[in-house]
């Protein structure tokens, strides 16, 4: 994080510190992560369940980040821009395919350990999801408050980034406490939350039109029956038994 993000954030010292969910981390180990790995800051090696996944899929934010910058430019060739393409697909796939893991692997952390009660409330966003938007919420952080602190810019343009960064600092403050609020309920049975696969049908090519109707594609099977569905909550989907 930088330092005007850092000034920003606002995180005294002596503040309460989140009580850590069944799961083993909290709102603020994710933030942290995400900051570090911002920093360039060597991470240290997590055994949590899902751990890996929570740094894929931060991996794969920034890696995003960078290629949707660059695709923006006017000064390369055509071919510079479709290979940026590629890449944006690329890693947005991977991106989800690391949310869809990361909840997996949460349920399973679950499953036999807690017993969701029967007014349990369902949550609209899984664990994996909130933890991909504080991933680009760091992103947008770290590079705002890069904006604030150039010297060739503006003092207008330096006061309007410094503005969006308290907005977006408050943002994720106010998302963590959810994500924190969500853990601790499913950590105590009165929360659940059901994982929905993310169909990205542009990627497949039994499903974009603008691959299995060309005559140079390959024939693909048709998605079977069985590939629809949700993961029941504190359950592990067939295929990852």
């Amino acid at each position: 994080m930088t330092e005007a993000a850092r000034r920003a954030d606002g995180h005294a010292e002596g503040q309460p510190p989140v009580r850590p969910s069944a799961l083993g981390f909290s709102a603020a180990d994710i933030v942290a992560a995400h900051d570090a790995y911002l920093d360039g800051a060597p991470l240290a090696p997590r055994e949590l369940a899902g751990w890996r996944w929570i740094e894929e899929n931060h991996r794969c934010n920034a890696a995003l980040w960078r290629e949707e910058d660059k695709a923006r430019r006017t000064d390369v060739p055509d071919t510079e821009i479709v290979r940026c393409k590629r890449s944006i697909d690329r890693f947005n796939q991977q991106r989800n395919d690391a949310v869809e893991a990361l909840d997996e692997c949460v349920l399973g952390a679950l499953a036999g350990a807690v017993t969701p009660q029967p007014e349990a409330q369902q949550s609209s966003e899984t664990v994996g999801a909130i933890i991909d938007r504080l991933s680009i919420l760091s992103l947008k952080i770290f590079h705002m408050g890069l904006q604030t602190q150039r010297a060739d810019a503006s003092e207008e343009h330096v006061a309007n980034c410094s503005a969006k960064l308290d907005v977006l600092v408050r943002q994720r403050r106010d998302l963590a406490a959810c994500l924190d609020r969500l853990l601790e309920g499913l950590s105590s049975g009165r929360a659940i939350f059901r994982t929905y696969r993310q169909y990205k049908m542009y990627n497949d090519p039994a499903l974009n039109p603008e691959l299995y109707g060309r005559k140079d594609t390959p024939v693909i099977a048709p998605a079977r029956d069985e590939d629809v569905g949700v993961d029941e909550p504190f359950a592990l989907p067939e295929h990852s038994r």
